[in-house]
């Protein structure tokens, strides 16, 4: 199988490029983290309780997009069945 990218690169740096609690004081009151989820090493644990952290959210409210879409998908299948 072909990969777009080095796995072992990704191992090398990942411990390089981590947030953590520490770098999150350095940055905007404004800024939010965002991720896609699930994370490994790139975000350190005890940025969840930072306000700005809306990964949660985000997991949560992309669960709730996937449910209108495969629900208006499956509303239009029945409906093409009548």
């Amino acid at each position: 199988m072909y990969l777009l990218f080095d796995v072992s690169f990704y191992f090398q740096s990942s411990s390089v490029f981590r947030l953590t609690t520490q770098l999150m004081t350095k940055a905007k009151e404004k800024m939010i983290v965002m991720h896609p989820l699930p994370r490994l090493d790139e975000i350190s644990t005890e940025v969840d309780g930072d306000p700005r952290a809306v990964y949660f959210r985000q997991a949560e409210f992309g669960m709730y997009v996937r449910m209108a879409l495969l629900s208006m998908l499956i509303d239009n299948k029945l409906s093409a069945v009548k």
